[in-house]
């Protein structure tokens, strides 16, 4: 019986990776990947090692869940090595819960490789903390687009009135409904909110705006999908102290004066 490593490949940047997540996908035998982990991490695998694209699209499903659970269940029942390697964290909207819950059902051997969450490190790359002494004591990681056909089970009213600073994942599509919730339970139109998209990497965008505004900001900006959206007072401090962009900048303008 072979075993399966769930493991998260962190954000976007390849740098990022954990030093036991790159040590498995150098030991695996299979690897079954996602469309947003940067690519740039398959080099690193055996020459002779299956590279099994699982990749999810808005509205478009590459693999379905349960197509991947028995890719994970059929390898490691060859004996081989398995890579299940996922953008960000396995364990935070990632379906790495699931894919554990496959493979104790068959009694396959697993282990879980945590990453780097994009809600952390893309607005840390956009010069974001998501705690701070002054500004936020509580975070909390959310969902931003609801499972289709079921209910709402979004608690808008304690995030809008008990949590410092939200963390919001594949929310862009439903932004404006996002933003019209928190204010209908309490939170202030002049909240800062941070929209990044394809956070820790060369093409990093951040735009910032108020819950009021954002929406169309983005919509203007034309931000998509991958971003994560900030709300919260901490969004003020990336004015002092975004770096990542403006160390793309210099990097770009040395570029250019090379040529």
């Amino acid at each position: 019986m072979g075993k399966v490593y769930l493991v998260g490949a962190g954000p976007g940047d390849p740098e990022l990776i954990t030093v036991k997540g790159l040590k498995c996908i150098q030991q695996a035998d299979v690897i079954l990947y996602d469309r947003l982990i940067n690519e740039e991490l398959l080099s690193y695998a055996k020459k002779d090692a299956e590279l099994i694209f699982c990749g999810k699209l808005p509205g478009y499903h590459t693999m379905q869940q349960e197509t991947i659970n028995h890719f994970l269940v059929r390898h490691a029942k060859k004996g081989k090595t398995v890579v299940r390697l996922k953008g960000g964290d396995p364990f935070v909207f990632g379906r790495g819960g699931e894919e554990a819950e496959a493979l104790v059902k068959h009694g396959i051997e697993f282990e879980i490789v945590p990453g780097i969450t994009s809600g952390i490190a893309a607005a840390a790359y956009a010069g974001i903390p998501v705690t701070h002494r002054d500004f936020s004591s509580s975070v909390a990681f959310i969902t931003g687009h609801k499972r289709k056909g079921s209910e709402e089970e979004i608690k808008w009213e304690t995030l809008a009135k008990g949590i410092d600073t939200l963390a919001i994942y594949m929310g862009i599509s439903n932004l404006p409904y996002i933003c019209n919730q928190l204010m209908k339970y309490g939170k202030s139109p002049s909240t800062p909110v941070a929209a990044i998209q394809w956070g820790t990497t060369v093409d990093q965008r951040t735009v910032t705006a108020t819950l009021a505004t954002i929406a169309n900001v983005v919509a203007k900006e034309k931000i998509e999908n991958p971003s994560m959206i900030i709300i919260g007072d901490v969004v003020k401090l990336r004015a002092n102290i975004q770096w990542f962009e403006q160390l793309l900048a210099k990097q770009n303008a040395a570029a250019n004066t090379a040529l």
